[in-house]
């Protein structure tokens, strides 16, 4: 066979770390009419054919949950538990149903109301949604295969494998031989879908979004998977199948270093302790906090309730969730901010409207103070769970005082509720605000009499500062978080915390470079929050630095 020539793809990296194998490709769903000579063709005999389906799949997604929760943990078993509810879901019904009394066939029926509950779904501009029009593809086709007399097979491999799939569900990748399943690329997906989590918890390399596939007659070709960048090099020459080869030993040789970490203090070689936190934005990903050795959650983004639902999630909704949550983390800390909905997480129901410029627009507690019942009934879930753990709160794009005492008196008002209503809550919760622009960071002295604590936003902050959008591609090499100017400020407000008796944290991706971790502890950061997966890598950097040779002037004066 003649060498094909090296090709590169791009997607959106999901679980850094290199793959190496045989290139690979899942079958596609049949998505083609089933015979239906054997359908009964009463609506009524139908529709009672679905309810028997349904709840057998039901019972089919909960063995699997059983299963993730022995292998991966009890996050990512909910994700099968989720697919258990949405095939049981009443809106599912309601539109299978209404495509028999259409003269549908069941197998139509089902698949019109998986495209349509999906197409509704992808039609959303946040990522969490679109993530969700995947999941109801997938209980539709499962739906459809069991129907048919099918299962889900585990896909089985013989060599290294590297697979590329127009989507992978989490099903498939929980059943896969996971021995020769190297990693994975597909051509839709999401990195907040349930598939990507899930690769996540199992540490597999992978990227999604590519758009298009490679051809199938690259079958059986070397294909290397950067996780790290999302690319994928099909057919590579000798020099860069070394050259990966090499990387690839080198992440095996650095993870296997950054384990010795694990349980370690957070303490620099000079003594100086400070707390390594975890971001998630969602509860599914609290397993894994503690599966990296996490010390609790530095920033759960609240938004992914509402970015998710059809309506404003209700104080119950929250409250379950915001329970589980602290439950989970079993007495570690855990901060919660506020939704921040707006900018470029967009939900319809709040009925925002375009705007020229989202970003500098309507967005987090600016909405709130127009509709205070949505802050209020925040406070309320997050206040009612605080009795099941050590749970702070956080606030985001605060830029003035008078916005600040707002907030305060809004939590005052929900505190009274709860004490007269004799329900338990934590009196101890503290509040604390985001600093994520310029103004923030020049009141911030202002701010830290009042605010129990501050957290760095480092992706806004640069953002405002900078004048330079981050998701813009013509500018992004102008988008520097070593900026001096960015230094600067991180170090005043860290300096005005701290004379006010406050902590200061930083969350945003700043937090993770370890190359300006030894500046972050000399300028009095006391906690950093990151990903989960950079726990110990930020873990060895903490002990390898040394304050009392750090020489702030170097990254402030240049």
């Amino acid at each position: 066979m003649e060498m094909e020539k090296m090709t590169t793809l791009r997607g959106k990296p999901v679980m850094e770390g290199i793959a190496i194998g045989i290139l690979r490709f899942m079958d596609a769903q049949d998505t083609g009419v089933a015979s239906d000579e054997h359908e009964p063709s009463a609506p009524a005999v139908l529709k009672e054919r679905f309810v028997q389906l349904r709840d057998k799949v039901a019972e089919e997604y909960l063995a699997l949950a059983e299963r993730a929760k022995g292998e991966v943990g009890s996050a990512e078993a909910d994700i099968f538990s989720t697919h258990a509810m949405m095939v049981q879901d009443g809106d599912l019904e309601d539109a299978v149903f209404a495509g028999i009394d259409a003269g549908q066939s069941l197998t139509d029926a089902i698949r019109s109301a998986g495209e349509g509950i999906a197409a509704m779904l992808a039609e959303m501009e946040d990522e969490y949604l679109q993530a969700r029009a995947a999941d109801a593809r997938e209980v539709c086709a499962r739906l459809v295969a069991v129907l048919r007399g099918g299962s889900v097979d585990s896909l089985q491999f013989d060599v290294p494998t590297v697979l590329a799939a127009v989507d992978v569900t989490p099903a498939e990748l929980l059943q896969a031989d996971r021995t020769k399943l190297m990693g994975f690329f597909t051509a839709q997906g999401a990195t907040g879908s349930h598939t990507s989590i899930l690769a996540r918890s199992l540490s597999l390399p992978s990227a999604v979004a590519v758009g298009t596939l490679p051809p199938q007659s690259l079958e059986g070709e070397t294909v290397i998977l950067d996780g790290f960048t999302g690319e994928i090099i099909l057919s590579p020459d000798e020099d860069t199948l070394a050259a990966y080869r090499d990387k690839q030993a080198s992440v095996h040789a650095r993870r296997k270093e950054e384990e010795s970490y694990r349980g370690l203090p957070n303490r620099t070689a000079d003594g100086y302790e400070v707390q390594v936190l975890c971001n998630i934005g969602r509860g599914e990903e609290a397993a894994a906090v503690l599966q990296n050795d996490g010390g609790g959650v530095g920033l759960f983004r609240s938004e992914f309730l509402y970015l998710e639902s059809t309506d404003f999630p209700s104080e119950e909704t929250q409250y379950r969730v915001y329970c589980r949550l602290l439950q989970e983390m079993d007495g570690r800390p855990v901060i919660i901010r506020t939704m921040d909905v707006g900018a470029d997480k967009q939900v319809g129901y709040f009925g925002i409207g375009r705007e020229e410029n989202p970003a500098l627009g309507y967005r987090s507690i600016r909405i709130c103070m127009d509709r205070p019942e949505i802050l209020r009934t925040q406070l309320r879930a997050l206040y009612r769970a605080s009795a099941f753990g050590k749970l702070s709160i956080l606030v985001p794009m605060i830029v003035s005082v008078s916005e600040l005492l707002w907030v305060r008196s809004q939590e005052q008002t929900v505190r009274e509720e709860l004490r007269r209503e004799g329900i338990p809550f934590d009196p101890g919760v503290k509040l604390g605000i985001m600093i994520e622009t310029p103004a923030a960071v020049m009141i911030s002295d202002l701010l830290a009499e009042r605010a129990d604590f501050f957290s760095i936003g480092t992706n806004d902050l640069t953002q405002y500062s900078l004048a330079v959008d981050r998701q813009n591609p013509m500018i992004e090499r102008l988008y520097d978080p070593h900026h001096t100017a960015i230094l600067r400020m991180i170090a005043l407000v860290a300096q005005n915390a701290h004379k006010a008796g406050k902590t200061v944290s930083v969350c945003g991706e700043l937090a993770r470079d370890t190359a300006l971790t030894p500046f972050l502890l000399a300028a009095g950061v006391d906690s950093l929050s990151v990903s989960p997966p950079y726990v110990l890598r930020l873990r060895r950097a903490i002990r390898n630095a040394n304050r009392s040779e750090v020489n702030l002037n170097e990254y402030l004066q240049t």
